[in-house]
């Protein structure tokens, strides 16, 4: 250091990565692989059912690993000579073979009531599938019948709005749907009745009417039934006939117009009169309101064709 020289001392490490430098890489190798095993397990555990998670806990359970039962059954599990086998000098026994003992006559009869019971059952959730399968069935018709009623309905308001002979006849007709079907009902006006006073002949107004209703009646397959009404006023028209024979004679022109328009008279389930028996409005017997007809598209199964039936 006196003649200002600067020494530099350089040190070599060595000797700890020759053999063992990449063992961190295994160690580390087998962490990556248990954490991916791990977060592998825990996405099972979430996405898997129940069913599905006894099925796989089934899977790996050691059910197929059966006990021997020779020898002593120890940890060695070695034969072990008994007297009988010591006074045979090692010879083995005699092992005796019995037939299975015949069931008893209580095991027959619960075999074969353990049988009948089970066809018992089986024809029960058979009787219930078939009843569940009517059911289903039954309520897909009646929301389809429910969508056409509800689509003729809308027909006839439309078919009616763009006629200007009916137009003014649309506060006439009331349409309901009731338990017994949808129920097309012409009523009489003040002013505006649906047919001549005291007989059954139409108004060429209510007869485009009829044909209108007709031709949106003929698209669906329901039976019809079309009965008269008149109000409580007493009648006596010629030859003595009453309120029963008009309301019924009405109700029987009413028929006549949707046969012309291409009703099958197989879909016609009763024409009938009811008089003033059954008024629309009962707090007003007298009122003209009573006077009407109704043709119901009567909810129920759709009749069947006449080349079709047994």
């Amino acid at each position: 250091m006196a003649d200002g020289n600067i020494v530099i001392k350089k040190v070599k490490k060595g000797g700890h990565g020759g053999h063992h430098g990449g063992a961190w890489k295994v160690a580390y190798a087998d962490f990556v692989t248990a954490m991916m095993a791990f977060f592998l397990l825990m996405w099972l555990i979430n996405t898997t059912t129940p069913e599905q998670k006894r099925g796989i806990a089934d899977y790996f359970a050691a059910q197929n690993i059966s006990k021997t039962t020779s020898g002593a059954g120890g940890v060695l599990a070695g034969k072990v000579f008994g007297q009988e086998g010591a006074r045979a000098g090692g010879a083995m026994s005699a092992i005796n073979k019995q037939a299975p003992p015949k069931p008893k006559e209580d095991d027959h009869s619960q075999t074969a009531g353990q049988q009948k019971g089970g066809a018992n059952e089986t024809q029960g959730a058979s009787d219930q599938s078939q009843n569940k399968s009517d059911d289903n069935l039954e309520g897909q018709r009646n929301s389809q019948e429910h969508g056409n009623f509800e689509q003729a309905q809308v027909s006839l308001r439309q078919a009616m709005a763009q006629m200007p002979d009916i137009a003014e006849l649309s506060h006439s007709v009331m349409m309901t749907e009731t338990s017994q079907g949808l129920n097309i009902q012409l009523i009489d006006e003040s002013g505006q009745p649906m047919f001549q006073p005291g007989t059954a002949n139409l108004y060429p107004r209510t007869r485009v009417l009829l044909q209108q209703v007709a031709r949106i009646v003929d698209r669906l397959p329901n039976r019809i039934s079309i009965t008269g009404h008149t109000d409580a006023a007493q009648f006596v028209g010629a030859g003595g006939s009453t309120n029963w024979e008009l309301s019924a004679a009405r109700a029987n022109a009413a028929r006549a117009i949707l046969a012309g328009e291409g009703i099958q008279s197989d879909r016609i389930f009763e024409v009938s009169g009811k008089a003033g028996t059954d008024p629309l409005l009962p707090d007003d017997p007298y009122a003209s309101s009573n006077r009407r007809i109704s043709i119901l598209l009567m909810r129920e199964a759709p009749v069947v064709p006449p080349g079709l039936r047994l």
